[in-house]
């Protein structure tokens, strides 16, 4: 990591119990309104004041409904004070009728909440091509306002589906000698692929920034971060990241020209990858996080695309999840990135052991590599020779579990 890098991290402080609404001025809550049998599955976020707001979306044609209302809700003002998020049914692939149910979702939810209805964004996960039941939808957006829902872990709880475990995070800094606070949610656990994926992820800051510096700053970390998970290699309908920033650190207004402009780019892309990382720790049936470091390459761009061939290669998946050290998987999958690059000059680590340098194999312990295999973690290097572009990928092995939990994901 570069200098300027660390000593910005140096000023950014990860909070222990840090969640959604650690950032001043944010409530959220979830609760069951009988989408899925037991579980929550209605969660919210709600800011006291208009946020600036931004957000990305999947890259799949098959666009659901409800991000088409969320864009449409941010392109009025760029701006936000509420997200309302069902889990357990998608609201994609539902015509006319899906549209309808989720404008009609959004104008409930900001009618409970007194605010303007595009003041609202609407989110869905779960089953693609069943409508939703929007007499329990509406019934459970009616009762956002009791108190036995509030709280941010019922809101990191109601936007799961297949994950494990819930994902909720929050850093501080100063800027402008004020406390700035960034916290986030996210789900995804399936489908998870490069540019976008079964993945939601909100994430609130009461930063003053301006709105399209905000767009910028965001669209530009995730190519960093969300962008580069995988765990399957599919891509789906309802993926989107949206950030609120509501002003209340009274900080004076963010933008590329403000002196602690990339102190707020740390933090924000801190909290980015380190949500991206959980989500592709939390892989269906996953065992272990898989991190792909890249450099040598001749671009950026080049590197990035080599990290995601090698995390995205199933025959590498399984081979981590097996504590194989078959590096010919590694080899493979960078051949045929698409890439410039000379293979005389390709070296291989597995964490801190060598396996290939300079397109040869180096003689290793095959004991010390299954043991390196073996943890919760693994890092694989790929050093090009090329040039200065470098990259880091994140992904999961691919287990058994991830067959028998997709073959039944309907029943």
């Amino acid at each position: 990591m570069e200098s300027n890098q660390l000593a910005l991290q140096e000023k950014i402080y990860l909070l222990p119990n840090g969640n959604i609404t650690t950032p001043k001025g944010y409530t959220a809550g979830g609760l069951h309104c009988g989408i899925r049998k037991s579980k929550l599955d209605l969660g919210w976020v709600y800011s006291e004041v208009p946020a600036s707001a931004a957000g990305v979306y999947t890259t799949n044609l098959f666009q659901a409904a409800p991000l088409k209302v969320t864009q449409e809700s941010i392109a009025k003002e760029n701006k936000l004070q509420a997200i309302v998020c069902n889990s357990g049914i998608a609201n994609a692939c539902t015509g006319e009728q899906g549209l309808k149910d989720a404008y009609e979702m959004r104008q409930n939810f900001a009618n409970v909440l007194g605010i303007e209805e595009h003041y609202a964004a609407v989110a869905s996960t779960g089953l693609i091509g069943e409508l939703l039941p929007m007499e329990k939808i509406n019934q459970g957006i009616a009762s956002i306002n009791d108190e036995e829902n509030a709280g941010p872990a019922r809101f990191e709880t109601a936007i799961l589906t297949t994950d494990t475990k819930e994902k909720g995070m929050a850093i501080q800094f100063e800027i402008d000698g004020k406390t700035v606070s960034i916290g986030g949610a996210a789900k995804g656990s399936g489908m998870i692929h490069p540019n976008m994926a079964t993945m939601l992820s909100f994430i609130t800051t009461d930063a003053a920034v301006e709105s399209q510096s905000l767009h910028t700053a965001l669209k530009t970390i995730t190519n960093k971060s969300f962008n580069m998970i995988t765990v399957d290699g599919d891509t789906s309908t309802n993926d989107m990241v949206l950030v609120m920033a509501n002003g209340q650190a009274e900080n004076q207004p963010l933008n590329e020209s403000h002196p602690e402009w990339q102190v707020f780019i740390e933090g924000l892309g801190l909290v980015c990858e380190m949500l991206a990382k959980e989500i592709a720790r939390d892989g269906e049936g996953a065992s272990k996080l898989v991190e792909v470091q890249v450099s040598g390459a001749v671009t950026d761009e080049a590197a990035s695309a080599i990290s995601k061939s090698i995390i995205s290669s199933n025959l590498v998946k399984t081979a981590v999840h097996g504590a194989d050290a078959n590096w010919g998987r590694i080899i493979t999958a960078i051949g045929y990135s698409g890439q410039q690059l000379d293979p005389t000059k390709v070296s291989i680590g597995l964490g801190t052991i060598p396996v290939v340098e300079n397109g040869m194999p180096v003689p290793f312990s095959e004991e010390d590599a299954k043991a390196y295999l073996l943890k919760d973690t693994i890092v694989i290097y790929a050093t090009l020779g090329d040039g200065n572009g470098k990259a880091t990928a994140w992904g999961c092995d691919l287990s058994y579990d991830y067959v028998r939990i997709n073959a039944s994901y309907r029943t």
